[in-house]
């Protein structure tokens, strides 16, 4: 638990930035809905004479901006990315850091075996990537609290966020998988970081094209599509998808690290 505790102390600076950034741009965003619910229809209007690609962009598509529940669930798009950004970076650098700083004895003295690594690792960068869900379901609550008066939307928030927790935990595994698994420690946070990317643009082109729905599971973005789970919550399929994904990930992980030589 000496490493659990290490590796939590050497990432709470971080995460208390990300929390910082994302509370801030979540209160920013929410904060421009008093004027979205003035227009009310006559904006919802709008959105749905934009061309697909633009209302892909914003996220905007079937949600209804004059409500704040749909309004939050256009803001939930780029609170999702940062959330998967945050995920596919620290699963790939808690993994690499040693060997991309050159410190990689630091772990092989320690009395523990390399699965036991990997597990102390593994619950650190869970514990970080559940704290921070916490803290957006808390915060997305009182935001959307404040602007809702007596119309409860804590559900919808609810199945959102554990949209969010699934996008997390398949970028978190996935970005350890390519640290552990792979050769070059030094890249592994910049693969990651594309992989994530790459399937937020296959996801943005799904939405744009309209015709390509079959590579919905390509891209977990989709998997937390904010329209379809405030609708009607996470989809049970996406929900065994994304953890298998997430166990595979895993397998990847504790197979190719064990095997590979330290550097």
């Amino acid at each position: 638990m000496n490493l659990y505790r290490r590796e939590m102390r050497a990432h709470m600076k971080s995460l208390l930035i990300w929390i910082a950034g994302i509370i801030a741009m979540l209160a920013a965003g929410m904060g421009k809905f008093t004027g979205m619910e003035e227009s009310g229809d006559a904006m919802n209007e709008l959105m749905a004479d934009m061309p697909k690609a633009l209302q892909a962009i914003m996220g905007v598509g079937q949600l209804d901006i004059g409500t704040p529940i749909g309004y939050y669930g256009v803001l939930f798009l780029y609170l999702l990315l940062m959330a998967a950004i945050h995920a596919s970076m620290l699963g790939a650098a808690i993994i690499s850091k040693e060997e991309r700083d050159k410190t990689a004895e630091f772990l092989l003295a320690k009395p523990l075996s390399r699965g036991g690594l990997l597990l102390c690792k593994l619950l650190a960068a869970m514990t970080q990537v559940l704290v921070f869900n916490l803290v957006m379901l808390i915060g997305s609550i009182l935001v959307i609290g404040s602007y809702a008066g007596e119309e409860s939307s804590t559900g919808a928030v609810l199945s959102l966020m554990g949209g969010m927790l699934l996008v997390q935990l398949v970028f978190l595994t996935v970005g350890m998988a390519i640290a552990g698994a792979g050769r070059q420690p030094k890249r592994a946070v910049a693969y990651s970081a594309a992989v994530m990317l790459l399937t937020f643009l296959l996801s943005m082109a799904i939405e744009i094209s309209g015709h390509i729905d079959y590579l919905r599971v390509l891209s977990p973005f989709q998997y937390a599509n904010a329209a379809a789970v405030i609708d009607q919550g996470v989809g049970a399929g996406y929900t065994l998808l994304s953890l298998g994904i997430t166990a595979i990930a895993l397998v990847i992980l504790f197979v190719g690290y064990n095997r590979r030589d330290m550097r």
